[in-house]
């Protein structure tokens, strides 16, 4: 099922929040660890150094863009709700709700500095990732 396609929402000055919800089909136990795994983020967002708890440090080294993303886990509920705020205070949340036994929905926020031509960077790039999210789970659960 493909990615439904993003929004962005202006903030206070140059803030900005990207938006997706990617309903996946796959169960809250396959998406949870893609998410907030080192093993899991390698296969579709980053090379990742993640402490699993509420100010764990993590460092994300993107996969499809030559930069690096440092900072804490500012947000955890286990199997549902994953924030990290890297580069001082641009924040990433991933909030899952699992939706029956074999699917979940994914409300992903980017809440972030930038320009109007930055945000929509932002989109394209946020809209490839979840597609290749979509790829990888899909390949994993391949028999």
């Amino acid at each position: 099922m493909p990615t439904p396609r993003g929004t962005s929402e202006r903030r206070d000055g140059d803030r900005y929040q990207l938006h997706f919800e990617p309903h996946l089909p796959y169960a809250y136990e396959t998406v949870w660890p893609a998410l907030t795994t080192p093993e899991g983020l390698r296969g579709w967002l980053a090379e990742a150094e993640v402490e699993r708890h509420l100010g764990g440090a993590v460092t994300l080294r993107w996969i499809d863009e030559p930069a690096t993303a440092t900072g804490r886990v500012t947000a955890w509920d286990v199997e549902r709700i994953a924030e990290y705020t890297v580069d001082d205070d641009d924040r990433i949340r991933f909030h899952l709700d699992r939706l029956g036994t074999d699917s979940t929905l994914v409300r992903f926020t980017d809440d972030r500095h930038g320009s109007e031509r930055d945000c929509a960077h932002c989109l394209e790039i946020w809209q490839a990732r979840f597609a290749r999210l979509e790829a990888t789970l899909a390949a994993s659960s391949t028999p």
